[in-house]
Order: structure tokens, then sequence, then C-alpha cells
């Protein structure tokens, strides 16, 4: 099990090493703390929106998981959301880069 693979399943992993309990961000297939091996856990939900922006009638957002999880994609809905609220994951997958909708929460 790793990042890429979990993700083409439809499930947003993250590892924390088996030795220093540190969540490795970006994915990676060992600790980028110790270099000790990677458990795969789903990323615990939700989200804070940090900022978003609209662009050709999408909305786009950056939303930080876990206190140290950040990542881009597209936000569901029709109207721009602020900074601060509560999101989770609609959907994600993989595509030749990984692939992230997000819905409030």
């Amino acid at each position: 099990m790793n990042f890429e693979s979990e993700l083409r399943q439809g499930r947003f992993t993250v590892g924390e090493c088996n030795k220093c309990h540190r969540i490795s961000w970006p994915p990676s297939d060992f600790c980028n703390n110790c270099f000790g091996n990677l458990q795969y856990r789903p990323v615990k939900e939700p989200g804070i929106l940090l900022e978003s922006s609209t662009k050709d009638g999408k909305i786009f957002g950056i939303v930080k998981f876990e206190d140290s999880i950040k990542v881009i994609g597209t936000i569901d809905g029709n109207t721009e959301q602020k900074p601060g609220q509560m999101m989770k994951i609609a959907s994600c997958g993989f595509d030749k880069s990984p692939k992230f909708t997000f819905t409030k929460s």
C-alpha cells in the first residue's frame, strides 16, 4: 500500500512512521524524519480551508488536514468559500497527478 495506489482507489491516505510516529508529507517511501518504514492510514477529516480562488467558473482551494498536510483541489458548489471553513473530501483520485474535490463540512 502506498499513497498513489490508494489514491487510485479513491482513498486519501498518509504515511505515518512506525518508528517516530510522524506524518511523512509529501508522500514518500520512507519517513522524512528518521527514514523509518511508513504505515499508510486514512487522513483525518475535516480539513481547514486556507484560501480559495475562482477561474473559468471553477472554485479552487487549498485545504490543510491534520495541521500539516496541505492539498489543492476543486471545491464543489457555486460560491467562493471563506478561509477557515471546515472542508471534507468529496472525491479523490489519480490520473497522471493527484486529483481532489472538496465540499463544505
